[in-house]
């Protein structure tokens, strides 16, 4: 049988991660020992405490039944966590748990886009951002990050004609993939903005827990008015290694959180008790974890950042988030390539700034998810290999 696939199959061709991961490959059969800085996916444990729970929750039969909703265990835990960490008020329904945020932000621009309706997306940014309203028939309409300003958005530089058409904006910081923190000012006009124009905001808050120097992570419903105008995804992934858990919130605006679950519970029958007893344990058990995590991020952020302005590669310093975003050597043009030759020559492998749409052009993302010695070891083979191209 010949199937004629949907536009949207069509449009999706296979993304660099594959073609990355299948040139690593082709190094390692040739004996090449390589690392592999491309793939966001942290090295550290979950805390011992979350893995008995874990074991100790399948050991019941009663959890393998669809949960259908969120436990009022679970929803109590997460209001009590943003007020301790955040200082931000919740009530239960205020929050719905996710299958981790890549499928809530997939489906979010149900709740308020019509096909045609147009979604404000950052570029560059984590693909998702985009590829959600996408599958959703919306109009996706990307926003410019540009180093000059700190890649944060210039509000006042989107037409106003496109502003008064969106119908949602897709906001992140720390930001996956430039490393960027924003100020709380930066939040309190996006929330003007969203008022002026009747914009739905979505905030990508997966990183708050790794930020560096001092900074302190903070929620986008803190700011005064936000709850009104959005909702912000908190991910338990990074902050407390859950990655293949599959568990994330979607918190704020009690009506969008409302028509959200109404919409999922058409396609989803609850995140597994079991998940929901792991994410309980790790909101309400001990969190020194998270903060010596942290301290190690930025042990390795300085090796490699550090190490890499020490052989010559002018690297700034990540604020935030578990990544690298280094500008490539002036030699290169094209960010994928640079990538697929540093890896064939040296065998460390990182990602095309490309990836993460047409404004990561020029730049690299390194994953911080080896160790300092190792790490090390990588800054010596680029410096061997950058020397011998000067």
């Amino acid at each position: 049988m010949k199937f004629q696939f949907s536009k949207k199959a069509l449009y999706f061709k296979p993304n660099i991660f594959n073609i990355l991961q299948d040139e690593m490959e082709k190094q390692q059969k040739k004996g090449v020992k390589t690392i592999n800085f491309s793939v966001g996916t942290p090295d550290f444990a979950p805390a011992a405490h979350v893995i008995d729970t874990v074991i100790e929750a399948a050991s019941d039969p009663d959890n393998y039944k669809y949960s259908l909703t969120d436990t009022p265990e679970l929803k109590e835990a997460v209001v009590n966590w943003y007020k301790n960490r955040y200082g931000v008020e919740l009530t239960p329904e205020e929050v719905m748990s996710v299958n981790g945020s890549q499928e809530g932000l997939a489906h979010i621009a149900l709740t308020v886009c019509d096909p045609g309706d147009i979604v404000l997306v950052p570029n560059p940014g984590y693909p998702i951002f985009g590829v959600g309203p996408f599958l959703n028939d919306a109009d996706v309409h990307y926003y410019d990050l540009k180093a000059e300003n700190h890649f944060e958005p210039e509000l006042d530089g989107i037409d106003e004609e496109i502003a008064k058409k969106a119908k949602m904006m897709v906001v992140s910081y720390p930001l996956n993939p430039t490393c960027t923190c924003a100020s709380r000012e930066f939040y309190e006009k996006l929330v003007a903005f969203a008022n002026k124009y009747n914009i739905l905001i979505v905030h990508d808050n997966a990183y708050s827990e790794i930020e560096y120097d001092g900074r302190k992570g903070f929620s986008f419903l803190s700011i005064p008015g936000a709850k009104e105008v959005g909702v912000e995804f908190n991910s338990l992934s990074k902050t407390y290694n859950l990655t293949g858990l599959r568990i994330s919130f979607c918190i704020g605006n009690a009506e969008v959180i409302n028509k959200f679950s109404t919409i999922r519970s058409q396609f989803d029958y609850g995140v597994s008790y079991i998940v929901q007893k792991a994410a309980i344990a790790a909101l309400t058990g001990p969190q020194e974890g998270v903060v010596s995590q942290q301290n190690l991020y930025q042990v390795r952020r300085n090796a490699l950042c550090g190490g890499l302005r020490s052989i010559g590669w002018n690297v700034p310093d990540s604020e935030g988030t578990m990544f690298v975003w280094a500008p490539i050597p002036e030699s290169y043009t094209s960010s994928e390539k640079f990538c697929l030759d540093m890896l064939s020559n040296t065998g460390v492998l990182c990602t095309p700034g490309s990836a993460f749409g047409t404004n990561g052009e020029g730049f690299v993302r390194f994953a911080l998810v080896h160790p300092e010695n190792v790490i090390k070891e990588a800054v010596k083979k680029i410096d061997e290999w950058l020397n011998l191209n000067k």
